[in-house]
């Protein structure tokens, strides 16, 4: 078969397995396995699937994808981000569509200590949620901030897409990390921005919640050291191995700092 047959081939059953609803990762596996056997060889392919397989999951740098995954499962069920939550609430509770924001709030924070999308939205939402049932937001604001939110934790360091990334293109993952930062914060803001926007034209989107003293809000504060002390020690990881070596004297005593 000329490459030009299986090419055909295989767009063919790339969009068969799509439409079947098999995930794209094992479409693209599959696909590519059954391309490369009647291009080269099945052996040949064999081969490769084997080799890749192990290479790929034997990379060292791939292990902080779960361990990532852990610290926030850990941080869910020591009940963080409901203390997230809460201090955003206090502090944001108030504004039109209060309780949106406070989510996209707690979903940013949580971000920074998950590194996943997904796990962030699902986590947040179980708290975020109920509450604006309870306060009659609308539920396409309720549903649609939380999936926003959770998107920022593609940006928000530590992030798994950044690690990905950083291992295919062979950069450093704690210059991702730090460059992250700033637009994640930027992207929560706009967020935040929008929901006021929508909640001032429409005040039935997200009514405004009550209003905190300056005592409640700084005692809503206590939830939130374990996610500042988690972040500031993965920043710090990163800065440290991103920081160049000291400069080594090749004579005389050695400088002093």
């Amino acid at each position: 078969m000329t490459p030009a047959d299986a090419a055909w081939v295989g767009f063919a059953l790339l969009f068969l397995l799509l439409a079947a609803s098999m995930p794209v990762g094992f479409v693209m596996a599959v696909v590519g396995f059954i391309g490369f056997a009647l291009v080269v060889s099945p052996s040949a392919a064999f081969s490769m699937a084997s080799l890749d397989l192990y290479t790929t999951f034997a990379d060292y740098n791939l292990t902080t994808i779960p361990l990532f995954v852990l610290m926030g499962q850990v941080a869910f069920h020591t009940g963080i981000s409901r203390g997230l939550f809460n201090a955003a609430y206090h502090w944001l509770g108030w504004l039109p569509g209060g309780l949106a924001m406070s989510t996209v709030g707690a979903c940013t924070a949580f971000g920074a200590i998950c590194g996943s999308g997904p796990a962030t939205s699902a986590t947040i939402a179980s708290v975020a949620l109920p509450e604006m049932r309870r306060y009659k937001y609308d539920l396409e604001l309720a549903t649609g901030c939380v999936a926003a939110g959770g998107g920022l934790g593609m940006l928000i360091p530590p992030s798994i897409v950044f690690i990905v990334y950083a291992i295919l293109t062979e950069q450093s993952i704690g210059k991702l990390f730090i460059a992250g930062v700033g637009p994640g914060l930027l992207i929560a803001g706009l967020f935040c921005g929008v929901i006021y926007v929508q909640c001032r034209r429409k005040p039935d989107y997200g009514p405004a919640g009550p209003v905190f003293s300056w005592r409640q809000r700084i005692a809503s504060l206590r939830g939130v050291w374990e996610t500042l002390l988690l972040f500031a020690l993965v920043m710090g990881a990163c800065l440290r191995v991103t920081s160049p070596p000291p400069k080594r004297r090749l004579w005389g005593p050695p400088a002093h700092s």
